[in-house]
């Protein structure tokens, strides 16, 4: 029997360890060579491990939710066993266990026979209640049971439950799913680690806040023009280029213009040292499932309106999917975070470590606004830049917002760098 370690591949030199998410085979199933066998979570980005060669797993040593560092061994892969595999021969994917400083969960019941079929989280809960996956239906993948069965089996009604036995019951702030007050029913709670996307997030702006002195300066924004300008050509620009055109494209190229004029914007700080730097590396705030993710535009001094475009649709397919690589997230001279298509009128958005600078543009609304002595109606959008005030001075960050103003409200400007 030829035997092959199934390892944590090499991760980035500034992650130290990832989660593994979701066995995407069981132990007995056969496998082909490059075939995703299972997700693994970084603080950056969910990784594919595929399949080293074609066989059967026939050991899972790490199951869903381990904590692992890279080259540790997850699996063992036979090479010549054939698909089916005799169940004796196959080790049984270890029943996941509660973490260091939890509390070790009651046994189940004796009832409980699968619990080999629960997710982690729902094993604990199902525990916690006295429960048994017997007693609960699987939505998961395979008919695993979920956290959400286990939460809708215990807040639906019960034909004369009885009361459980004092020496079964948790802690009241211990209790997933407890009533808050006595007599309150279907108050659930839910309590779950932060992924390790979240926690780095986490991490970085309180970064960020400790580290910088973070100054916002607003300026409004005529959206009029960009609207025309878009309207005129948005037909034949899609069908020239096989993308839409949007908004952000514009945004980016404005933020450029406005940085060449004011390189100080696009620096940041290593220590006592100022770092200019002679390229245009625009980070892009997309919204994933995962949470907030930062893709960059490499040179983007460099990329037509159609070429930023096609690059933000690939980025923000790649962020759904949790293809993004670790690559296409690290750097970033300077960052555009649009709230606005979310609905947001107003925010003060946290500068990106290591950058300076990042601007907030929000949703644009019609408003009142004079122009010549009259009022009139115009499409308005408040932009919201926020810097470090170690380096930049008020000066140099208000003439940038007034510049990318500019730019947007005669994008003419963009072509005769004005």
């Amino acid at each position: 029997m030829a035997q092959i370690e199934v390892k944590v591949p090499q991760l980035s030199e500034s992650v130290a360890e990832a989660t593994l998410l979701q066995w995407h085979k069981k132990v007995g199933e056969p496998v082909t060579r490059d075939e995703n066998m299972i997700d693994i979570e970084t603080d950056k980005v969910v990784l594919e491990l595929p399949s080293p060669a074609d066989g059967v797993i026939t050991q899972i040593i790490k199951s869903d939710g381990a904590t692992v560092v890279a080259g540790e061994v997850i699996a063992i892969l036979d090479t010549e066993a054939s698909a089916q595999v005799s169940p004796l021969e196959v080790k049984p994917l270890p029943v996941p266990q509660p973490a260091l400083n939890e509390p070790t969960p009651a046994a189940a019941p004796a009832s409980a026979t699968k619990s080999d079929v629960a997710m982690p989280a729902a094993a604990k809960l199902l525990a916690d209640n006295n429960m048994s996956t017997s007693q609960v239906t699987g939505t998961g993948k395979d008919g695993r049971v979920t956290k959400g069965d286990v939460l809708g089996a215990v807040s639906a009604p019960k034909a004369a439950a009885p009361a459980a036995a004092p020496a079964a019951a948790k802690p009241a702030l211990q209790q997933v799913a407890a009533p808050i007050k006595a007599g309150l029913e279907n108050r659930p709670e839910e309590r779950v680690p932060m992924s390790r996307l979240r926690a780095r997030v986490a991490e970085r702006l309180l970064q960020s806040q400790a580290t910088n002195a973070i100054l916002t300066t607003f300026n409004e924004v005529n959206m009029q023009p960009v609207l025309d300008l878009r309207a005129k050509y948005k037909d034949r620009f899609e069908k020239e280029h096989g993308v839409k055109l949007g908004f952000m494209s514009f945004f980016v190229k404005a933020v450029v213009h406005a940085l060449k004029k004011y390189p100080i914007v696009n620096a940041s700080v290593d220590g006592n040292d100022i770092v200019y730097h002679g390229y245009f590396d625009v980070g892009v705030a997309v919204g994933s499932p995962r949470g907030l993710v930062v893709p960059v535009l490499r040179d983007a001094d460099q990329l037509s309106i159609a070429d930023i475009e096609k690059k933000i649709v690939e980025f923000g397919q790649k962020a759904k999917d949790g293809k993004l690589s670790i690559e296409e997230m690290t750097g970033g001279t300077f960052t555009v975070s649009n709230g606005g298509t979310f609905g947001s009128m107003l925010s003060t958005p946290i500068i990106n470590p290591p950058q300076s600078a990042i601007l907030g543009i929000h949703a644009t609304k019609d408003r009142a606004v004079v122009e010549n002595g009259q009022i009139v109606v115009r499409p308005m959008n408040y932009f919201a830049l926020s810097y470090d005030h170690r380096i930049i001075d008020g000066r140099e960050a208000v003439l940038s917002l007034v510049a990318i103003k500019e730019a947007l409200e005669d994008p003419a400007r963009l072509l005769l760098d004005l």
